[in-house]
């Protein structure tokens, strides 16, 4: 077997935690026909929920002063493209294509011992790329241009009640997050309107699994507050539209829909998050930062799904349009 390489961030478990480059249980299966996977060939990718977790080195932070100039070069983009003038799903999907082939990067919101509200625009793990995406796309769609308005958009989209106060405040469950974000008016869970159907599940894979995350492995306060906070959760009501009625709901669907891959994994509501993208031919993809390596675009949102292991189907969020809703802790 070669060597074990963890590509999601531990920061949230959904993210498709323990893909790893070597041989074993396929995460994506058949990724060596184009016409099931990404639009490059993809390397093979496994989950095993039994792989002891080695995080992978990760770079120096990227300096404030270059995510502020990263940040002016997409809003002048963004303002030479009118990108104002579209519909906040549009708005999404056109941010999101920027940032087409950058890296995918395991850990990014885990790297310091103190919880710091983390950005990037050059590399991310697969949830980090959506909040970015949407973030950036709330202001656009107000003509709101500021650095400070966008990181204000993602600590709000980040923490519980959008309040920054320690590891425990991250929303590392993706239907909480979700759950936390339509409570404050940024997005819509329309499953229900979708026809999905609901699954009442026990979220407790991080507390059942200590030894996979830096950040509670040896902290025993972390440890403690994640045990209290899996409690209060307890139980889960999942929306989701199962595998055999993704297909039906594609007219429904919109660019820029937020979407999770359920899983049947106990403990665990998702492993992989990314946004509906739609073709010009009104194909269904999904674009997101993949653990191939990079941000990349599935060319069939339902095939690409029923080959990820232990998916069950999507949870589909839609972004609330600022410009239409007030939301709260703006």
């Amino acid at each position: 077997m070669g060597s074990n390489i963890v590509h999601c961030s531990l920061f949230i478990v959904h993210c498709s935690l323990l893909i790893v480059h070597c041989n074993g249980q396929a995460l994506l299966k058949g990724q060596e026909d184009k016409g099931v996977g990404e639009i490059r060939l993809e390397r093979d990718v496994i989950l095993n929920p039994h792989h002891t977790v080695r995080l992978v080195s990760l770079k120096q932070e990227v300096p404030e002063v270059e995510d502020r100039e990263n940040f002016q070069r997409l809003m002048e983009v963004a303002i030479a493209r009118h990108l104002h003038q579209l519909s906040i799903g549009e708005i999404i999907q056109a941010i999101a294509e920027e940032f087409l082939g950058k890296a995918y990067k395991a850990g990014l919101l885990d790297k310091y011992a103190q919880e710091t509200l983390t950005i990037s625009f050059t590399e991310f793990d697969c949830v980090l790329f959506v909040e970015t995406a949407l973030a950036i796309a709330r202001g656009l769609a107000l003509q709101d241009y500021s650095y400070q308005t966008f990181t204000n958009h993602i600590r709000n989209q980040r923490y519980l009640n959008g309040q920054l106060d320690g590891y425990c405040s991250r929303l590392h469950y993706f239907s909480v997050w979700i759950d936390d974000n339509q409570k404050r008016g940024t997005i819509s869970n329309i499953v229900p309107e979708l026809g999905g159907i609901s699954l009442n599940k026990k979220l407790n894979f991080m507390s059942r699994h200590r030894h996979r995350y830096p950040r509670l492995l040896d902290n025993d306060a972390n440890y403690q507050c994640i045990v209290e906070m899996e409690a209060n959760l307890d139980p889960v009501t999942i929306d989701y539209i199962p595998h055999s009625q993704i297909r039906n709901v594609y007219s429904l669907l919109q660019p820029g829909d937020l979407i999770g891959i359920a899983t049947s994994i106990s403990g665990l509501d998702v492993t992989h998050t990314g946004l509906v993208y739609r073709f010009p031919d009104g194909n269904v993809g999904l674009i997101h930062a993949s653990p191939i390596g990079e941000v990349t675009i599935a060319r069939d949102l339902h095939r690409y799904v029923v080959n990820v292991n232990n998916a069950i189907g999507i949870l589909v969020a839609r972004p609330l349009d600022p410009r239409l809703v007030s939301p709260v802790n703006q």
